[in-house]
């Protein structure tokens, strides 16, 4: 009887576990971080540049840069192209605004953009020269477009595009605006990832008389906008690079070994992509000390091979339109542009927005998300199927069901 009850039991476990074998293959692979896309918006906390100033700047800057680019050739050129692919002035590019953040998050973007300006000790870009040479012409306050200088005598990083001309911003200190999206985190506590887009700002436009000479950033400067981040989002509502690196010798081991976090574990949570404009000496003050971004919040415009390599900016999707599906593939973060300094919507042309979203391209940044734009056609770029999140087209699994 023992030997019929060992046998009995004997084949029921192995009938369970048989059962559970299979129940592990029928049952869909989780989804991970990196294999979902998602729309953001491109200098997103920005309320536009008032008109006369953009004629200013046209009439100063559109001859030099003609000859300028006239003059490019080789690697500069290839470049320049890469990043300026489209004809058009420099008030082109910058013909678009947006509401608040938080009204963008409302309406399902899921990744923003943020550039920072570094102000230790508070007021170095409170009173911007543009603005003053407006009045220099003549230009009534009333003509202007109104700009709000709350906070932009405080010591802080500073949100805006380029120092002294393209100023209006949604939310003058970096750290109001994490305080709003954490906010807004916290109102929503199962939303999808949110990627955060953080540009390093040292640009000057010495345009203006008394133009502000903008300020590099270093380590110092870094180590603030680590502090800030943490301190607002917490280190418990982010994805982070030590994250994703585990127990790999690097980052981009971690990456390539596809140790992303599931979906619903970044559910509710941020995660930080940091650009540079590849300036060397930024690039090094951040990653120096922390060769896998180690203890860093975010991660690090970067190209592979090197040891953190986790996020790659290619906002030409077109012309990467065969490398950007590979490095997905392979495992990076991809942000790529719908639309590049207003082209597309002035043209109405929506086939750079398409092929950017065929490209896998987790993050598919756009400045036109909803219908109006300074250019009266219908141009709009929505995330196909909608919802604040799809299934990544290149590397998601064949039986992905987020939409469904």
């Amino acid at each position: 009887m023992k030997k019929i009850a060992l046998g009995l039991g004997l084949a029921a476990t192995c009938a369970v576990t048989a059962l559970a074998t299979v129940g592990a293959k029928d049952r869909p692979a989780e989804l991970r971080l990196n294999q979902i896309q998602v729309l953001g918006t491109h200098n997103s906390y920005s309320q536009g540049v008032d008109k006369h100033l953009l004629a200013m700047a046209d009439a100063a800057i559109g001859p030099q840069l003609a000859i300028f680019t006239s003059r490019m050739t080789g690697e500069m050129k290839r470049s320049w192209e890469e990043y300026h692919p489209n004809p058009g002035s420099l008030s082109d590019g910058l013909t678009y605004r947006f509401p608040s953040l938080t009204a963008q998050l409302d309406a399902g973007v899921r990744s923003l953009e943020l550039d920072i300006n570094h102000d230790p000790e508070g007021g170095r870009y409170a009173h911007p020269a543009g603005y003053a040479a407006l009045k220099a012409k003549g230009i009534a306050d009333s003509e202007i477009e109104p700009r709000d200088a709350t906070d932009m005598d405080k010591p802080g990083l500073k949100v805006f595009h380029i120092a002294d001309f393209d100023v209006r911003s949604s939310c003058n200190l970096f750290r109001t605006c994490l305080t709003q999206l954490r906010r807004w985190s916290d109102a929503h506590p199962n939303h999808a990832p949110i990627f955060i887009l953080v540009e390093a700002k040292s640009d000057a436009l010495p345009i203006f008389p008394g133009s502000t000479a903008p300020l590099k950033f270093d380590r110092a400067a870094f180590d603030e906008m680590d502090r800030t981040i943490f301190d607002v989002i917490g280190r418990d509502h982010m994805v982070t690079p030590d994250q994703v690196r585990g127990t790999y010798p690097t980052l981009e081991a971690g990456v390539l070994a596809q140790h992303w976090p599931t979906l619903s574990q970044s559910r509710g949570k941020f995660v930080f992509l940091l650009l540079t404009a590849l300036d060397p000496a930024a690039l090094a003050a951040y990653h120096e000390g922390h060769p896998n971004l180690e203890g860093r919040a975010a991660f690090l415009r970067a190209t592979p091979g090197q040891s953190y390599a986790a996020f790659l900016l290619m906002d030409n999707a077109t012309l990467r339109a065969k490398e950007i599906p590979e490095r997905v593939a392979q495992g990076y973060l991809v942000r790529a542009r719908a639309d590049i300094e207003t082209y597309e919507a002035k043209v109405n042309d929506l086939s750079r927005a398409n092929q950017a979203f065929r490209s896998g391209a987790q993050v598919v940044s756009t400045d036109f998300y909803k219908p109006g734009n300074g250019y009266g056609t219908n141009y709009v770029v929505r995330l196909p199927g909608g919802g604040e999140a799809r299934c990544n087209p290149v590397n998601a699994p064949k039986d992905c069901a987020l939409n469904r």
